[in-house]
This record gives structure tokens, C-alpha cells and sequence, in this order.
């Protein structure tokens, strides 16, 4: 299996418009700039693609000169610059693209959110489309190698991820070669350069107290005073994480109700890979103590992967009460609540809380498992 399709790759002719940006996100690595060039160049032969790395195209896109910026660009079809963030005023140089070139179709990528969409904003209100690519999800593996190969390797994603490279790699010491490289070489890689944080160290401690709370709440006291940092600074370096998609936040639902816990938050991996290679922990399912982690870990980000790809529109919360009943996921969406627990383990029936049901009586309650886990993610 060489190449892995996406989900995306049937919809980009529909949502790759003339007369607008189309922005791709993502981690890096996961696959952006292959799977547009793939696209661009089976489906177009007028195409010019770059990189925010190139000299000459980091000065013509932010001369915020129209003329130079629309004669560069006046006979292609298609446009991709990828590592966009890297061109200053990129924003202004796209708007001005698209006032000259109505026509033409656009595309920028990159693996820094926080500062291309900073840099995109603005200038590019009501004349851009953003979509997020992840690591490969179950639901494209499902699709490309069928339900049953996916059960069969399921304790693989568990401990390695899905990560493109780590499933194409031949052995798991060449998974556990890769992650490790991508944790000391990428993962940090636009926060240290752009955010001006002088080494990666606390960064990695922080990441190793949230591997070790997932499913938990988490106390940013208890970080800031474990770490050694300002309660601020701590904040800032979860937002700096989270807009790198390393880690994702997830807060907690309340209808105003007293008893329910609302103010902490929990957070999750994008890649169960990547979490465990922060911990350097590889070691097999039926070894671990943390198998109710990794579960959680991975059926709430295969989750948020269908909602994105198949354009399902949540609200997603957990839900906690001071006496500590809980349930890991809920989402709010046509005027319902879901309600999902996730088991790595059933020892015996997992009912909905008390509280809960007797609250929100117009809600549906599931528990996941890796018997029927399927459905949920495909």
C-alpha cells in the first residue's frame, strides 16, 4: 500500500473554488503537500506549485504590488504555495491575487495554524475556504483495506498511531524510529521558530503530564507549579500546542446545573503515536496499564476525524459532576445530546449516570468498545 487515500481527495475539485483560497491545515507530515500536488497534477496541466521557502516567491507575493503579483501568476489554472506562513504579508499577497485573477484557483498549506491563519485572516475575509487534514483516519483505512484488516491491526494504531509513514514502515522499530524523529525534529518545529521559545524541554515536560491525565481533568495550578512555570505562560504554551495539533482540548458541558464540573478542561493527542513516543512507551496492549487512556484517546480523535471529513457539525464536550460521575464524550448537535463512553474493558454493564439521564432526558447514551467502535468512527 503505497499511497493511502483521503477523504478529501474526492471532494477537492468541489472545494478548491475560483475567486477564493482554499487553506489547508494540518500536523506536519501528514501528507498536505502530496495529497495536492496528487490532485494538481492528474487534474490540471496549466499548475504552478511552490513553497514559502523560495526566495523569489517569498518577494513577489509580499511586494503588495498587483501588477507584479498578477502578471507572475495570469496564465496558470491553478495555483499551490505550500509553507505559506513563511511568506510575510501572505494574506495581502493572496487578496491581491485573487482581486486580479478571478479565475484562477488557489491553494496554501501549511502546518502552522496558528501563525497562517493569523496571517490569512484578515485580508482574506469572506475570500477563503479552510479544511483540516490529520493523520490518516480508520474511516480511510476502512475504505481503502475493509473493516476486518482494520480489527486485525487495531492494536497497532493503538500503540503506533496512523501517521502516513508509520503505516507504510516495515517493522515496528522502524514505527518506533519514525515517531521519535518526528518528535525530536517536527513536532516543535514552528513554535520554536516562530514563538521565539529558546528550547523544547518544557514543552516536552508539559506534554508529558497531559500523556499520563488523558480522560482526566486538567489543573493548571498543578502544571504551573509542577513545571516550574507562571500559570500564564502554561496557558500559553497548551494554546501553542494545541494550534500545532499535537494536542486537542476538550471542556466540559453543563446546563447550569450545580453539580456539574465546567471550568477544567481535558485534553487529547491527535496521534496516539506521538503520545506514546512523549513517554517513550511502546510497549504492547497486553503489557500496559494505560490501555484505558489509549482507548479514549484514540475512539475521541477518530471522532473529531469523521466529524471534520464527513462535515458532521458537533458541539463536543465531557460531562462531570462534583461526585465524580462522568461520561467521555457528548455531543450537542440538532437540538440533542449524544452521550459516549469509552471501554477498553467491560467487566460488567456500563449504564448512563443517574444524574445524567434524569437531567437530560432528550439524549442518547453508547458505549464504545472495540466490538462495535466501527461505527462509531466510520
Amino acid at each position: 500500500m503505497k499511497w493511502i487515500s483521503r477523504a478529501l481527495e474526492s471532494q477537492l475539485d468541489n472545494i478548491i473554488p475560483s475567486g477564493k483560497v482554499f487553506v489547508l491545515f494540518g500536523p506536519r507530515r501528514v501528507g498536505k503537500t502530496s495529497l495536492i500536488e496528487r490532485h494538481i497534477k492528474s487534474e490540471y496541466s496549466n499548475y504552478f506549485i511552490g513553497t514559502g521557502d523560495d526566495i523569489k516567491l517569498r518577494n513577489i507575493l509580499s511586494s503588495e504590488n498587483q501588477n507584479i503579483i498578477s502578471t507572475a501568476f495570469k496564465n496558470y489554472d491553478i495555483v499551490f504555495i505550500d509553507e505559506a506562513q513563511r511568506i510575510s504579508n501572505i494574506g495581502w499577497g493572496l487578496k491581491l491575487l485573487v482581486d486580479s485573477n478571478p479565475n484562477l484557483k488557489i491553494i496554501a498549506s501549511g502546518s502552522s495554524s496558528f501563525d497562517l491563519s493569523k496571517k490569512t485572516g484578515e485580508p482574506l475575509t469572506g475570500r477563503q475556504n479552510t479544511y483540516n487534514l490529520f493523520p490518516i483516519a480508520i474511516m480511510e483505512l476502512v475504505n481503502q483495506t475493509g473493516g476486518m484488516n482494520v480489527l486485525q491491526k487495531l492494536d497497532d494504531y493503538l500503540i503506533y498511531g496512523t501517521y502516513p509513514e508509520t503505516l507504510l514502515a516495515g517493522n515496528y522499530n522502524e514505527k518506533t524510529n519514525y515517531l521519535h524523529s518526528l518528535r525530536n525534529s517536527y513536532l516543535f518545529k514552528d513554535i520554536l521558530e516562530l514563538e521565539n521559545i529558546k528550547n523544547a524541554d518544557k514543552l516536552i515536560d508539559l506534554l508529558k503530564l497531559i500523556a499520563f491525565q488523558i480522560g482526566s481533568k486538567v489543573s493548571l495550578n498543578e502544571l504551573s507549579n509542577t513545571l516550574g512555570l507562571a500559570k500564564q505562560t502554561v496557558e500559553r504554551y497548551l494554546d501553542l500546542l494545541e494550534k500545532s495539533f499535537i494536542i486537542i482540548k476538550l471542556r466540559g458541558y453543563s446546563s447550569n446545573l450545580r453539580k456539574e464540573v465546567t471550568k477544567s478542561s481535558r485534553y487529547y493527542f491527535w496521534d496516539n503515536g506521538i503520545r506514546n513516543s512523549i513517554i517513550n512507551n511502546f510497549n504492547d496492549t497486553d503489557s500496559r496499564m494505560d490501555m484505558g487512556m489509549l482507548w479514549e484517546n484514540f475512539c475521541f480523535i477518530e471522532r473529531i476525524k469523521k466529524q471534520n471529513y464527513k462535515n458532521i457539525l458537533s458541539n463536543n464536550y465531557f460531562w462531570r459532576t462534583y461526585d465524580k460521575q462522568e461520561i467521555d464524550l457528548i455531543e450537542e448537535r440538532n437540538g440533542m445530546l449524544y452521550a459516549y463512553e469509552f471501554k477498553w474493558n467491560i467487566r460488567k454493564k456500563v449504564k448512563v449516570p443517574t444524574v445524567f439521564k434524569k437531567t437530560y432526558k432528550n439524549s442518547d447514551f453508547k458505549c464504545i468498545t472495540p466490538e462495535n467502535f466501527l461505527d462509531f468512527v466510520i
